[in-house]
């Protein structure tokens, strides 16, 4: 760290070079300006970066060449002043400052330029256009300035920004986000970003406006903007940036501007405070303990989301939901992921999650396949609320605060309570039994609807909502593989079981009581039996017992008729019902010991088969 700093200030006569130091100085316009004013020291703990500040004014009518070399020799940072209003002192900057000073210093140890536009309150427009090519020319001129002596505008800049250039030389760490032989920001500081100014552009439409902008401040140097230093940022953008500004708001490229001018002078630590506050480390990458912070999940329990985290999500759609139709078009998810290094949804989410009559999910689908991949892989959602900036947004010290692990299931069996939201349901039966079609029908679709998919997006889970005592729960549907010997530790472990056999083949019902025998007779776990495609013939199932003698037997629900060849969308009854069964596993066999109730059941049977025999007459008439 240097002690001290020598700021020399060179120009063509008249561009105000004496008046810049004075009005510095005495904070206020000088009524008579002398030709030359002799060197200043400004002690180190008045200066921004507390070191010893010493400003050479040089003035051609009083001094000498030799004397110019010698302070050119003896600078820290040179600052080349020109009039914005006189086109002859902006050309003499590179016909004859940057060579004379190019030609009285090493190649090797070239000291930082500040091109300095003085006399701004004479003109309503900047220099900009016409400077940005010099410095994109030559590699030494760190930062362009426009300011005003007579109005001390920009004067205190001028000097911080050429202290900082002499203390804070671009190093390795700036040189990662910026090209200094372009003046440009690296792609992949560009990318990251973007990816910041599309977290805080929280309504979506392109732009930062006072408060999202106040926000980001707020999130990255824990204080507000100050107004009159907003309208000035405004103002900065405005006067050297084209389109940085629309409807008042800061665009990306006026966002990309202002990180751009931070390294120009000196502030590539400001650019980092930014990028580490979204999750980046020193390679430009988001942080793995960001994406993927240590969360608990004991045996036992699971894993779901939290109201806050579910609050945030809902903010999310929202903002992607341009045309408010409650659904995501296919543009408005590739839009919503595109904080996302890849495409995390793909086709089979959509034979997951309910959508709309144009395939697109709906809101309530949004949300049930967030609620699916909490569930499924707590670590995969963690890392999409990431992406998201969740834990930025709310102000929270990782994901992890979006989730809540349940507690134990043996303590909800136990109390007979329980405060889980999501229930998962393992539906098994042999191939072609219609476990398909009951997954997809909780969807809403029926028959028709379904055949309309695609088999290669198709998906061994669904998700959606259902309501038990006036309380909304999730229930997950996960098809398992009708392989009798390889069902692994996942395929048995839910919170209820379906075995579902078709009742218009003979065969269908075996592979479900096998199943039933082999794992679940002895386990706590609920099973519900269903006869899939109802709307056919009745077969007898060709087994030792009948369907309803095997329930009777076992003490289980009789076979629940379902069919999803209807007209209109299946009905929700049972799986409202197995949800109940989850969620209450000591009530799923209450009452079928009783007498009563198996009569009940014995005539309900004797009336489907009865009108299942009747439908099959007249489909074969």
């Amino acid at each position: 760290m240097m002690k001290d700093v020598r700021i020399l200030l060179v120009g063509e006569p008249k561009v105000g070079k004496t008046s810049l130091v004075m009005s510095l100085v005495r904070e206020e316009f000088p009524n008579k300006v002398p030709l030359r004013v002799k060197e200043i020291t400004i002690p180190a703990d008045m200066t921004p970066e507390r070191v010893r500040t010493h400003i050479v004014d040089y003035s051609e009518a009083e001094q000498t060449k030799e004397q110019l070399y010698q302070e050119i020799s003896k600078a820290n940072v040179i600052c080349i002043v020109y009039s914005v209003n006189n086109k002859k002192s902006i050309e003499k900057v590179t016909s004859h400052w940057i060579p004379l000073i190019n030609n009285h210093t090493d190649k090797e140890s070239r000291v930082p330029l500040i091109l300095v536009g003085n006399k701004l309150d004479l003109v309503e427009h900047s220099s900009m256009e016409t400077i940005r090519p010099i410095m994109n020319r030559y590699q030494d001129i760190k930062i362009c300035i426009e300011c005003s002596a007579k109005n001390l505008e920009n004067i205190s800049e001028v000097f911080s920004c050429a202290q900082k250039a002499a203390v804070h030389p671009m190093g390795e760490k700036a040189f990662l986000l910026f090209c200094p032989e372009e003046k440009k920001l690296k792609p992949s500081c560009i990318k990251a970003l973007a990816r910041i100014f599309k977290i805080s552009d929280l309504n979506n439409d392109g732009v930062l406006n006072d408060d999202e902008l106040n926000l980001f401040h707020i999130i990255c140097f824990n204080t507000p903007l100050a107004p009159q230093v907003l309208e000035d940022v405004k103002d900065t953008v405005m006067r050297d940036l084209n389109n940085g500004l629309r409807y008042d708001g800061l665009t990306l490229r006026g966002f990309l501007f202002l990180h751009t001018l931070s390294i120009l002078q000196g502030l590539h630590e400001t650019v980092w405070t930014v990028l580490r506050r979204f999750g980046y480390n020193d390679s430009l990458e988001l942080k793995s303990e960001y994406l993927f912070p240590l969360i608990k999940v004991p045996p036992g329990c699971t894993t779901e989301l939290n109201h806050n985290a579910y609050l945030f999500l809902e903010s999310v759609f929202d903002k992607h939901d341009k045309d408010r139709d409650c659904a995501l078009s296919p543009e408005e998810v590739k839009d919503l992921f595109s904080v996302f290094p890849y495409m995390p949804w793909g086709p089979d989410v959509n034979n997951t999650v309910c959508t709309n009559y144009k395939g697109w999910i709906t809101y309530q689908g949004y949300l049930s396949q967030w609620t699916l991949t909490t569930y499924l892989d707590v670590q995969r959602s963690l890392e999409y609320l990431g992406y998201l900036g969740y834990s930025i947004i709310y102000e929270q010290d990782s994901q992890a605060a979006a989730v809540t692990v349940t507690r134990k299931k043996h303590i909800d069996l136990q109390t007979k309570r329980t405060q889980r939201s999501v229930f998962r349901c393992n539906v098994l039966g042999a191939r072609g039994s219609g476990k398909s079609g009951f997954l997809q029908a909780f969807l809403g679709r029926n028959l028709q609807r379904r055949i309309r998919s695609r088999e290669d997006h198709k998906s061994n889970y669904v998700i959606s909502t259902t309501y038990v005592d006036e309380q909304e729960k999730y229930l997950l549907l996960h098809e398992v593989t009708p392989d009798f010997d390889i069902l692994s530790e996942p395929d048995l472990t839910c919170d209820v079981v379906c075995l579902v056999y078709d009742g218009n083949d003979p065969r269908s019902f075996e592979y479900c009581a096998k199943v039933y025998e082999e794992y679940f007779i002895d386990s706590r776990t609920p099973c519900l039996v269903v006869a899939a495609k109802s709307d056919l013939a009745e077969v007898e199932q060709q087994y030792s017992q009948s369907p309803l003698d095997f329930c009777r037997k076992h003490k289980l629900h009789p076979p629940q008729p379902f069919t999803c060849n209807t007209t209109e969308a299946p009905s929700m009854d049972l799986y409202t019902r197995l949800t109940h069964m989850a969620m209450y596993p000591h009530m799923a066999q209450a009452d079928l010991n009783n007498s009563t109730f198996w009569l009940r059941a014995g005539f309900c049977a004797g009336v489907f088969a009865a009108l299942g025999f009747a439908v099959y007459r007249v489909l074969k008439h």
